[in-house]
């Protein structure tokens, strides 16, 4: 019977130096936090907005789930109603993600709060949301030959009601006895335990992740409102995927470790924060000019850049002027472009 014994769980996360030393530097961030918030509040603002549209369309893209950009920017932004499946399960998401925004501190961790989040994510679909898995479900993969193998058995679907009871618990009585700092390491434990009892038929992947941001919040972590967290999984994804398929090795016999995912998700908050931190430096700096911080962000970088990634960068300013300046830093001969079209990206020049 998989039991779940999180004060064991952390003392061996606290053993481990690279897990220890990347979340000294989330601290290091979150202790800034109220800093970043402070600088701008309409640009911040405009990175909410970016950050529901790229959560929601990298979390469903996860899943093999698409739309257009354009159709994916109308249904989170409600100026359009979903016209297939795929917009329905995006529009769905996109809801709970709002919930989650607006009422994190009301939203208990408990089995029905779950199965109504997951009621909430089918809202738009025929398929039924918001009850456990009614038949066993299995995770499996595709080698480089074809050859499909069965990576993980989760818990049955008879085991499964008692299973996620028996986390939630687990989960609330250990926060209320550590610190904020060892709360840290439980976000990723409970979303390994999740993933792991997988006790959906569907929709399992991006409940995860919405249950992330959702613990994040309500320990007063507050990146994933302003950078997107799914972005970053969907830039790593073979690394998100390596990590859960070691860190779930001899779950069912509890005797896995939690290492690997632990680390992986603190790594990816830690970049989160990072990010965060320079975006809102970039922003704040009124002594610069549009041009220049246009410019800066070419010297900063090695890798091509489009209209779209300094868009989201510079939410305050304008497509003309990123035109603009782009026509000026060609004619300069600072960057050049590279390809035509949709696919048109910049790069700096070497010099």
């Amino acid at each position: 019977m998989k039991s779940f014994n999180y004060n064991k769980v952390l003392e061996n996360l606290l053993s481990n130096p690279d897990i220890v030393e990347i979340a000294m530097a989330i601290q290091e961030y979150k202790g800034k936090q109220e800093l970043f918030i402070e600088a701008k509040s309409d640009i911040l603002e405009k990175m909410l907005e970016v950050a529901i549209i790229q959560s929601t369309g990298a979390s469903n893209r996860i899943e093999g789930i698409y739309t257009s950009e354009k159709r994916l920017e109308e249904i989170i932004l409600q100026k359009s109603e979903p016209k297939n499946r795929s917009e329905e399960e995006i529009s769905g998401y996109r809801d709970v993600l709002t919930t989650i925004h607006e009422n994190h501190d009301y939203i208990a961790i408990k089995p029905s709060i779950l199965l109504q989040l997951h009621r909430d994510l089918y809202s738009f679909s025929l398929n039924t949301g918001g009850t456990w898995k009614n038949q066993d479900n299995e995770i499996t993969e595709i080698d480089s030959f074809g050859n499909k193998s069965i990576r993980f058995r989760p818990l049955s679907a008879l085991e499964t009601p008692l299973a996620m009871e028996n986390l939630c618990n687990e989960y609330n009585r250990i926060l209320k006895e550590k610190t904020p700092y060892l709360r840290l390491f439980l976000i990723p434990v409970f979303i390994l335990d999740f993933l792991s009892i997988h006790p959906f038929n569907d929709g399992n992947g991006r409940m995860s992740r919405l249950l992330t941001l959702l613990l994040l919040y309500q320990n007063n972590y507050i990146v994933g409102k302003y950078i997107s967290l799914e972005m970053l999984i969907e830039k790593t994804k073979s690394n998100y995927y390596d990590s859960l398929k070691e860190s779930s090795l001899h779950w069912n016999e509890n005797l896995n470790s939690y290492n690997s995912f632990v680390k992986y998700s603190l790594q990816i908050i830690l970049k989160a924060y990072r990010e965060f931190s320079e975006r809102v430096e970039l922003l704040s700096d009124s002594t610069i000019s549009k041009h220049q911080r246009i410019k800066n962000l070419f010297g900063n970088k090695i890798n091509k850049i489009n209209k779209k990634d300094i868009s989201i960068t510079f939410p305050d300013i304008s497509l003309t002027t990123i035109e603009r300046t782009l026509k000026v830093l060609l004619e300069e001969g600072y960057i050049e472009k590279l390809g035509n079209g949709r696919s048109t990206s910049y790069i700096r020049k070497n010099i």
